[in-house]
Formats: C-alpha cells, sequence, structure tokens
C-alpha cells in the first residue's frame, strides 16, 4: 500500500448553471459524467479503482497497470471497471489528477517570485519522482482537467507581482514545468540503471579516469581532454544524482534568466524600476525548497488538511450543484407557463 490518501473526484468544478458536452475522460474527470449506482457488495468505485490502480503504478511503473490488474486487486471482474471507467487512457488520465491533487507551499508576502517559483519547481520536481509513472504517460496537450489546472495556478501564483504579461507567464511555467520533468526522468533512470547494474560508466570500475584518459586524446577531443585529464569528468560520471547539487543548480541558472526578463520587463514598465526580488541567484534557497517539497509531499498532516479541504469542496459542489438543478427546474417551469400563456393566447385568438 502506499501512502495516497483516498480522494473524492469532484462532483463538478465547472462554474455557471450549464455543463457544456465534454469528452468521457474530462466529464469523468471534473466530475459530471453519470456514474453507475454502486454496487452494494463491496461498493467498487470510481475512486476505489483509480486509488487501486495508482498503488500499482507507484510499485510496478505503468507498464504493470492494465484493467485487468486492476481488477484483480480489487477483487471484481474486469468487465465490471468498464461501468465506472470506459477506457485505459480515461484511467491513466483520473490516475494524474490524484497524484496532483496536492496543496502547493503558500504564497510568500511579501511577494517574492523567485523564491515561490523555486519551490513550485522543486515541489513539481518531487511530486514527479514519488509518482515517476506519470513521466511514462504521454502529453497530450495544454492541462484542461481540475487538479492539473490548479497546479498551472499555483506556478502562476509565484509570477503574480511581476510585469509579464498572460503568454509570458505560462511560458515560464513550461519553461520551469519542461527543466523538472527532464530532471526527473534523468534521476528515474539513473536510480533504474544504478539498480539494474547497467550503469555504462559504473561497468569500467574505478579504473574509469585512467580508462578515459587514454580513450579521451586531446585530437578528437580538444575541449573535452583537459577535464578528462583533471578528473573531474569521472568523478561527475560515477557520482550519484544529487538533487540539491544537480537539480538545484541547473534550476538556479533556468531563474537566473528568467530574472533577466523579469527585470528587462521592470524596465520597459517603469523608467526607475525598483530592485526586483530573485534579481540575485539565491542558491542557499535550494535546500530550503527542496526540504519544503518533501515535506509538503509527504507529511501526514498536509495530507490531512488537504482531505479536509477536498471535502469541504465536495459538499461545497454537491450544494452547487443543487442550485443548478433548482435553476433548471425554475428555468423549465417558467418555459412551460409562457408556452401555456401562449397556448391559451392562441386558443382564444381563435375563437
Amino acid at each position: 500500500m502506499t501512502d495516497t490518501p483516498e480522494t473524492d473526484l469532484p462532483e463538478t468544478d465547472l462554474p455557471g448553471t450549464d455543463v457544456p458536452d465534454l469528452p468521457p475522460r474530462l466529464a469523468l474527470a471534473w466530475g459530471v459524467a453519470e456514474r453507475p449506482e454502486r454496487v452494494p457488495r463491496r461498493e467498487l468505485s470510481i475512486e476505489r479503482i483509480v486509488e487501486a490502480a495508482v498503488e500499482i503504478a507507484d510499485a510496478e511503473g505503468l507498464a504493470g497497470v492494465s484493467m485487468a490488474r486492476v481488477a484483480k486487486s480489487l477483487g471484481f471482474t474486469t468487465m465490471s471497471l468498464y461501468r465506472y471507467v470506459t477506457s485505459k487512457d480515461d484511467l491513466l488520465l483520473l490516475m494524474q489528477e490524484v497524484v496532483l491533487d496536492l496543496e502547493f507551499p503558500p504564497l510568500h508576502d511579501p511577494a517574492d517570485w523567485r523564491a515561490e517559483l523555486r519551490e513550485w519547481a522543486l515541489f513539481t520536481f518531487e511530486l514527479f519522482r514519488r509518482h515517476s509513472w506519470v513521466l511514462d504517460v504521454p502529453v497530450t496537450g495544454a492541462p484542461v482537467t481540475p487538479a492539473s489546472l490548479r497546479a498551472l495556478d499555483a506556478g502562476l501564483r509565484a509570477l503574480r507581482s511581476t510585469a509579464l504579461d498572460d503568454g509570458e507567464k505560462i511560458a515560464t511555467i513550461l519553461l520551469l514545468n519542461g527543466y523538472t520533468r527532464n530532471a526527473a526522468i534523468l534521476d528515474r533512470d539513473l536510480e533504474r540503471a544504478n539498480t539494474a547494474g547497467t550503469d555504462t560508466a559504473a561497468s569500467v570500475g574505478p579504473g574509469l579516469a585512467d580508462t578515459l584518459r587514454v580513450l579521451v586524446d586531446e585530437v578528437r577531443f580538444p575541449y573535452l581532454r583537459p577535464i578528462v585529464e583533471r578528473g573531474t569528468y569521472a568523478a561527475y560520471g560515477t557520482s550519484t544524482f544529487d538533487d540539491e547539487e544537480d537539480v538545484g543548480w541547473g534550476l538556479e541558472r533556468t531563474l537566473d534568466g528568467v530574472a533577466v526578463y523579469v527585470a528587462a520587463r521592470e524596465q520597459a514598465r517603469d523608467a526607475e524600476p525598483e530592485e526586483q526580488p530573485g534579481s540575485v541567484p539565491e542558491d542557499a534557497g535550494v535546500a530550503e525548497a527542496l526540504a519544503l517539497a518533501q515535506r509538503y509531499t509527504s507529511d501526514p498532516k498536509v495530507k490531512k488538511a488537504a482531505a479536509r479541504r477536498k471535502d469541504v469542496e465536495r459538499r461545497l459542489r454537491e450544494e452547487q450543484k443543487k442550485v443548478r438543478e433548482r435553476g433548471k427546474a425554475l428555468r423549465e417551469a417558467r418555459k412551460a407557463e409562457a408556452e401555456a400563456v401562449r397556448a391559451a393566447q392562441e386558443k382564444a385568438e381563435r375563437s
């Protein structure tokens, strides 16, 4: 069993009174799909199906997830699952919703876009690392599901104090998400190689540095040769993946680039711009931000608070659904009344 909390998929998160038609998988994610009556015996539900699938994926990877495998783990037939989830693609989307529906770190007061964006990026990296199977799910387009949009919203929140326009803010979030995703893939692949004993550098053994000094000559590798000669490359190639040093260094350099662009946008907006938070590299904040990300993804109190928040949101959605239903009934009653009046008028005119 994993520490993934049982999560209620939403009744609906859509505003307004009329819910638009959505593809089946999005309707399930937004909680507007028609649900079958629950089976009284052992209470099979969408939530139980998704939770079981996440547990399998966390333990065995995405390749271990199939409708048959999930059904077996729950003690049901495969066909019984299709009453709730119509395809594996739909199941994968709902699995992502569950692992993404977490509380992101709180905002800073006063706003500090760099610190907040760092925390958001490392939080995302930690989520990818804890549920590495998410990295194997193909990206099929822009986020359109509730949890993925909440994650995007949390990233945009970090940029609220900047002069970036809407497109620039979204592009910045995509840049950081791409970096953390690639870093998580590298972390996962190196871990797999170490576990399987297929690390090509490690397979050479302790004599890697001497071997490379023989093979890497200055004619074919003029710029790599000095680094190999000093032993730097061998030391780096055989070291384990370090989150703070490897992920943090690349993240800070990415944020440096964002800081330059943010400062330029501030100068364009104001002839005498104030010094912007984050304009100076803050490598010292990486360890703290990474620890915060790890704490938020594993702290039982945070999970309990998130579960409580989701329960309140679910009850709120139920009340909103009732309001929509009453509004719909009222509109239908008014329509029927208008039709009756019109029919009466037509009858009177014919008399």
